[in-house]
């Protein structure tokens, strides 16, 4: 249970639930062409699992100091787990993941995009020993690699069998992955960011650069309160543009997208508690989720 805890399997059972709504909900309703068999499929999610899952254990590992200020009740490592076995995990993870990763690349017919795998798992390493301890290129880059948890499905599953008869829909299921990529960035960026004034706490025991550490909360919470309108935004384009004919679809987005991220946006203005931002970060959390829930509207939208 201590090694699920630690490489954060509710975080971990999202990603594999979005992957197979993008495969189950959105491409084999409609018949899309893919390029990989079941267990293929099966394949990229695990490759996908294990870089996150030594992402989030580098993180807790570098975390360690600050994790004890805001986050006793939590802390896994030197506690349950040693450090040691710890970073063994993540090396073992890392391994797998890229492995799996070179093996799908050849079995689609693009061996360039087995680097993929090798960046996100750097990018991971570098935000956990440096980057999340600047002003907001951490929150930035965790984000971009949030968003590509989803798009990593289009890059082995759509890309690679894209024909001159297909291109057009191939294309058109890209371009929906990649509005539902932008919303996941967009809505971990604002949570990022009421994380790191959640806990400011340790990280400036830890000498951290972070954003509220570097501005001050108060002008934290506002640049937060600012950037928390993008996914508003972003959503209502995406209502009003694609789906303004579709009343289910417009209820769903209404009810349990737009209202909860216009909810969260009134409590960061009003946030003054470390526990008003522990709620706000669970708040997105679910946005996140039921945002990802809707794809299973998109036999209904497009039919």
């Amino acid at each position: 249970m201590h090694i699920l805890q630690l490489i954060r399997y509710k975080n971990l059972l999202l990603i594999v639930l979005v992957q197979l709504l993008i495969r189950y909900a959105l491409f084999e309703p409609f018949q899309i062409d893919v390029a990989l068999s079941t267990s293929g499929f099966i394949v990229l999610i695990i490759a996908t699992l294990c870089i996150a899952a030594a992402g989030n254990i580098i993180n807790d590992i570098y975390d360690l100091e600050t994790d004890k200020v805001n986050k006793p009740e939590r802390v896994v490592i030197d506690r349950h787990i040693s450090e040691k076995t710890a970073f063994n995990l993540f090396i073992a993870l890392n391994v797998i993941g890229v492995v799996l990763g070179f093996y799908l690349s050849h079995s689609v017919g693009r061996s360039p995009f087995f680097s993929i795998f090798v960046i996100i798992s750097a990018a991971l390493y570098v935000y956990a020993s440096f980057l999340k301890q600047t002003p907001f290129f951490g929150n930035l880059l965790i984000s971009i690699l949030v968003g590509m948890s989803i798009l990593i499905v289009g890059i082995f599953d759509l890309i690679p069998a894209i024909t001159e008869q297909n291109s057009g829909t191939q294309f058109t299921m890209f371009e929906i992955l990649l509005d539902y990529a932008v919303f996941a960035f967009l809505v971990n960026l604002v949570r990022e960011m009421v994380k790191d004034i959640e806990d400011i706490n340790g990280d400036y025991k830890a000498q951290m650069n972070t954003l509220p550490i570097t501005l001050g909360r108060e002008r934290a919470r506002y640049i937060a309160f600012i950037f928390s309108f993008f996914p508003i935004i972003a959503v209502t384009y995406f209502v009003v543009t694609y789906i303004y004919q579709q009343e289910i679809a417009i209820g769903y987005f209404l009810l349990f997208v737009l209202a909860p991220l216009i909810y969260a946006s009134i409590k960061i203005f009003m946030a003054k508690t470390k526990m008003h931002y522990h709620h706000i970060s669970n708040v997105y959390k679910i946005i996140m989720l039921l945002g990802m829930l809707s794809l299973l509207l998109y036999p209904f939208i497009l039919k």
